[in-house]
């Protein structure tokens, strides 16, 4: 992931959320890979990914 998209992320994820079931909830899912796709991922975008599913967890109410 090039450092461009990875810093877009990074601050989609933090302006997206105003309330627990307000703008990060209503534009995002979760994220769900099958084995060989996050093998092929790099170490930030694997770590990026679980956070995303994290947050999705805390604030949205998504199950694992």
């Amino acid at each position: 992931m090039g450092k461009g998209l990875m810093l877009a992320s990074a601050v989609a994820a933090l302006v997206g959320c105003t309330t627990a079931k307000g703008g990060f909830c209503v534009v995002s899912s979760p994220l769900r890979l099958s084995a060989a796709a996050i093998n092929a991922l790099s170490d930030a975008e694997v770590k990026a990914l679980l956070a995303h599913n994290r947050k999705g967890e805390r604030l949205c109410g998504w199950k694992p």
